[in-house]
Formats: structure tokens, sequence, C-alpha cells
């Protein structure tokens, strides 16, 4: 597994799509930030609010950005070597497709994680330039925390597209197509608390902690989470048994 983890990390180190992914970070929070410096009335909070900036960024990286190059990330690294006709070679080595599947996912998981750490020092590190005698050890790992569990739940909620799109024996970018649709869902589900305590996206803000709720609709939140990762732990031992 060791080796099957550092071989994945090195594909991924070549891949253009990290660079698509930094760039596509930076442009929103840029954009979020510009959006911030100008209000429509003296009331509306814009990026002059300590803690405005690093809670509205992650809001809008979550709905419109992040599951979705995540998505496509992950369907790339599941279709590559069927798509790239290398699937052969390894079967003659021969290496073990079920772990070579978990090791993408690992580095998935690793990769959805670190994404929301390049997001929340971009952001901190602004808020520490507009705000730095405001802020406080509390508030860090307050943020600190709500990013690192919106890295995880993104993976979860993206998963079953991830295992659905190669299990199709579709091009990879259809993820990135369903998978901005899905999370651009969660703006309208968000307007219902039932609805935005089941719909995976914003069932994220819920565990996230960005959402005040109860202890019982986090709860179902989070199993709303782990059922995605249960639908797309069966999309992917389908797809190994069909290889």
């Amino acid at each position: 597994m060791k080796i099957l983890l550092w071989a994945e990390f090195q594909k991924l180190r070549r891949s253009n799509i990290i660079l698509f992914t930094v760039f596509a970070i930076v442009f929103t929070a840029v954009f979020v930030f510009f959006a911030g410096t100008t209000t429509a009335s003296p009331e509306q909070m814009t990026v002059s609010s300590v803690g405005w900036y690093m809670t509205m960024t992650q809001v809008w990286e979550t709905v419109l950005v992040l599951p979705a190059v995540i998505a496509l990330l992950g369907s790339y690294m599941i279709c590559r070597e069927e798509q790239d006709d290398t699937i052969k070679n390894l079967r003659l080595i021969p290496v073990n497709e079920r772990k070579l599947t978990a090791a993408k996912m690992i580095i998935l998981f690793l990769f959805s994680i670190l994404a929301y750490v390049l997001l929340f020092l971009l952001t901190f590190s602004t808020e520490m330039v507009l705000h730095a005698s405001e802020l406080s050890i509390k508030m860090f790992f307050d943020f600190l925390k709500m990013y690192l569990l919106e890295g995880i739940g993104v993976f979860f909620a993206v998963s079953p597209i991830i295992a659905l799109v190669p299990y199709l024996k579709k091009n990879y970018w259809l993820a990135l197509a369903v998978a901005e649709i899905y999370s651009f869902a969660g703006l309208f589900m968000s307007m219902s608390n039932t609805l935005r305590t089941f719909y995976p996206i914003t069932a994220i803000f819920g565990v996230s902690g960005y959402y005040e709720t109860t202890a019982q609709e986090k709860l179902c939140s989070l199993l709303v989470l782990l059922l995605c990762g249960i639908v797309a732990l069966i999309f992917l031992k389908k797809l190994n048994r069909r290889r």
C-alpha cells in the first residue's frame, strides 16, 4: 500500500489539475475579497468586519469551486489507467486493483483536506492584514476546525460522483459538470431547514458548524455524508469486479 500511495502521489504531482485547483481557489478568494470591498448599504457586512472574509470565502468555495474540482480530480484518478490504456500493464505486474483504488481515494481524501488548509491559510493571512488586533486564538482554531471539517465533508459529498462516472464509462470531465450543478443546487436547498440538513452539500455546513443546528440535525447531516461514502464504496467495488 505504501508503494501505491507513493506512486499515486507522484502521478498527482505531475497533473495540471493541481495547478488548476490552486488557481481556482485563489481566483475565488480574490473575487470574494473585491466583492467585499464594495457595499450597497452601510449596514451590509464586508471585509471591514472581522471574520466576514473567512466566513464568506469558504461558503463560495464550497458552493461553486471545490466540490467540482475534487470530483474532477477523483474521477480522473480512477479513470486514468483505463482511459490511457495502461490498465493492461498493471495487470501484468500484477497490481491489486482494490488496493490501487483505495490508494487513489486516500490520496484524494488528503488532497481535499489540503485544499481547505490552503484556503484557510490564504483567508486567515488576509484577516491578519486587515484585523490583526481583533483576531484571537479561539477564532483561529474555530475557523481551522470549520475548514478542516468542510474538506472532509466535501470529499464524502462528491464521492458518489467520483465513483459513478468511471462505473458508467464516461469521460472524467463529466464529473466536473455534474458536481458543479450538484453543489450549486445547495444554494436553493439552503432555503429550507429540512432540505439543508439532508442535502449533502449543505449538510457539510451543518457538520462544520457554519449553520446553527441542533444536535439531532447535525447527526442527520453526518449520517447523510457517511451514506454518500457508502454509496461510492458500492460503485467502486462493482467497478473493480467488472474490470
